[in-house]
């Protein structure tokens, strides 16, 4: 079989109906299989696939076991070559898996492969993650790609092939099972957010490669699937912390520190925009309030 295309879900019915409904027209001609990994929903999300998708593999989980643990579970069943994450938020376009299906088959050394995510205007999203460090702790990644695209690509490159990068976003990813049968699985200490990061890492450093194949695109709905955004921006905060434990154990205080001094200076610099502007930006006040949080969750101890 071609590839095994694992969905992982938590109360998103529509955008899973959805997604699933994209799949004919982004597998082509490959053969393949569907997972639906279920978290444990109360949305009626396994009773409308299991009407509408008899042919969806589904594992129905007692309990929210996160994304990594979720995917597992799947990934342990699969008989693809390659398995495709795909989020329930996403929708693709005519031969998005194929193309990402034909550029790994050709390419023996690649481990993983994102296409290009787009929004709803089908303007481009980034689609590639540099492996955190101090420097993208304590600069704007903003500012890194724009003077160091080489070294920080994104979005504001135009690019016509195929590129080498780091690591892709989740939303959209395919990963060689060779790849995945040397470096081992997803690391279930991650709950939601880091993991495909972790695992490129870990491929990196096994001597596989990650790349961007831009022809492949794929809409995404960024964020639909995450829920509450504070209560995403901790458990993104938490994966940070495990993610740099995991790599850099003896520096890890340092790190700590600059995450710590990064949302102190985002706090003040919203703060300031917040009464420079009479509080009569809703957009600013929000983000005030969610660094607010952040900074109380922290001073609790992260709990």
């Amino acid at each position: 079989m071609d590839v095994s295309i694992v969905i992982v879900n938590w109360n998103t019915r529509q955008l899973l109906l959805d997604c699933l409904a994209s799949i004919p027209v982004g597998v082509g001609e490959l053969t393949h299989e569907i997972f639906l990994v279920d978290n444990a929903s109360s949305d009626g999300s396994v009773a409308a696939v299991r009407q509408r998708y008899p042919q969806v593999i589904v594992i129905e989980n007692e309990r929210n076991l996160g994304f990594a643990a979720a995917n597992n579970r799947a990934f342990r069943q699969m008989r693809g070559d390659f398995a495709l994450l795909l989020n329930t938020d996403t929708v693709l376009t005519a031969g998005a898996i194929a193309r990402l299906q034909g550029f790994m088959a050709s390419h023996p050394e690649a481990g993983m492969a994102c296409g290009q995510l787009l929004n709803r205007d089908g303007s481009k999203q980034n689609s590639i993650a540099n492996f955190p460090t101090l420097l993208t702790l304590l600069i704007n990644e903003t500012l890194l790609r724009i003077f160091s695209p080489k070294r920080f690509p994104s979005k504001r490159r135009e690019y016509q092939e195929p590129v080498e990068i780091e690591s892709g976003i989740g939303a959209c990813l395919m990963v060689r099972k060779a790849a995945m049968e040397a470096v081992g699985l997803l690391d279930e200490r991650y709950f939601f957010f880091m993991e495909e990061t972790d695992w490129a890492l870990s491929m990196f450093k096994a001597g596989w490669k990650s790349y961007l194949v831009p022809d492949a695109r794929i809409y995404h709905l960024q964020g639909q699937s995450a829920g509450d955004q504070v209560g995403a921006r901790i458990m993104f905060y938490r994966s940070r912390y495990q993610y740099f434990r995991k790599w850099h154990p003896r520096l890890f205080p340092l790190f700590g520190l600059a995450i710590l001094l990064r949302l102190a200076v985002d706090l003040l610099l919203n703060l300031l925009a917040a009464g420079l502007t009479l509080g009569l930006v809703r957009s600013i006040n929000l983000k005030l309030r969610r660094y607010a949080l952040l900074m109380f969750w922290h001073l609790r101890g992260c709990p």
